[in-house]
């Protein structure tokens, strides 16, 4: 018996001559709320639709429960789907809406009653059981759909970018919902995105897609701290690519004491500890001295960008430090850079925080 609820094996995928899915190897466990993140046209939205049964593998093995489903029709493999453009039927009332599938099946009525008067309690509509999609929010006919979605009790639920179609504050508390009831009713579930802060919010896991290919697979927090190649590392958080780490103190090694010139890497803004002045810094001997290009109030802090021997960083201060203005000298401190060497990424600490460095 497998681990996993879903898993694909060596799965390759084209539309004429563009490689869509090259080699996708993954297993999701029984219950988790899975994130499929990556840029447009990185194969995302080909799984998923594998996933689904709506488009064929050219080679590989899907399985779904254990079972091969590669030969199984979409209708038969036990599988919710939830649309980015909600997919309602407008001339039918939210009520009709949730009860298709039941209807499909040929659920007794009474059968059919009670199961969409529950899902309706469950999302929150209960009182808009008689109306039409056109008189509800973008939130409520998402949640409508996914209502719809729950009726047949699926063994695995999919969405498509199920929250793009929804304006910025509602998609907010759209998402809380959405990953509360998920984890409650602890169905198997996958959602597109390309938006990273709703898959670092939402996902228990992140299968993260580029060009056709898994670049890697964790949890939110693995991935984020830990990305395993420059891609990730460039593309989850707010990222600064650097072509050259060699010219920044406590950077001119690397941890095999071999030399880091020309070697490219990410820093991102929470790596950097940037100071007035000497007196402000922490490690002023190891620090950089740049300039102030422009800052950003970000309401809990202030955004700085400044110049680098070169290079454009911006980080972080707190409001209740002295403020920095356009053209102001200061003092940053990196504390750690990801170093790519062959694809791969290493986490570099700063050479000037080690006791026994006494030469930066």
């Amino acid at each position: 018996m497998s681990e996993f609820e879903v898993e694909l094996k060596n799965i390759n995928k084209s539309f004429g001559d563009f490689k869509a899915s090259r080699d996708i190897n993954f297993g999701i466990k029984k219950g988790r709320l899975v994130g499929l993140l990556g840029p447009s046209g990185s194969g995302k939205t080909t799984i998923l639709r594998m996933i689904a049964g709506l488009e064929n593998p050219d080679s590989g093995d899907i399985f779904i429960g254990g079972e091969r489903v590669n030969d199984v029709v979409a209708g038969k493999r036990g599988i919710g789907f939830v649309f980015q453009s909600y997919a309602l039927f407008r001339h039918m009332t939210v009520f009709d809406n949730v009860a298709f599938g039941l209807t499909l099946l040929n659920k007794d009525k009474e059968f059919i009653n009670k199961k969409v008067n529950e899902l309706l309690e469950l999302v929150g509509l209960a009182k808009f059981s008689h109306r039409y999609p056109a008189e509800l929010s973008g939130g409520q006919r998402q949640r409508v759909a996914f209502a719809r979605a729950l009726a047949p009790e699926p063994k695995l639920l999919l969405l498509d970018e199920p929250f793009a179609a929804i304006d910025a504050k509602v998609r907010k508390e759209l998402r809380q919902w959405l990953k509360t009831t998920i984890n409650e009713l602890g169905i198997t579930s996958i959602f597109v995105t390309h938006d990273q802060d709703e898959a670092i919010e939402v996902a228990d896991d992140i299968i993260i897609t580029n060009k056709g290919r898994i670049e890697q697979v964790g949890t939110p927090a693995d991935i984020y701290r830990e990305p395993n190649t420059s891609f990730v590392a460039e593309f989850i958080g707010d990222s600064i690519r650097l072509d050259d780490i060699s010219k920044f103190k406590g950077f001119d090694i690397n941890e095999d004491n071999t030399s880091t010139e020309g070697i490219g890497g990410i820093i991102r803004p929470e790596f950097l500890e940037i100071a007035a002045d000497e007196s402000e810094a922490s490690m002023p001997l190891g620090s950089e001295e740049g300039k102030v290009i422009a800052t950003y109030f970000r309401g809990n802090n202030i955004q700085v960008d400044l110049e680098v021997k070169g290079e454009i960083l911006h980080g972080w201060r707190s409001l209740e430090k002295k403020p920095l203005k356009r053209g102001d000298k200061a003092l940053v401190f990196i504390h750690r850079i990801y170093s790519f060497k062959n694809n791969h990424t290493t986490i570099l600490e700063n050479r000037g925080k080690l006791k026994d460095s006494v030469i930066i």
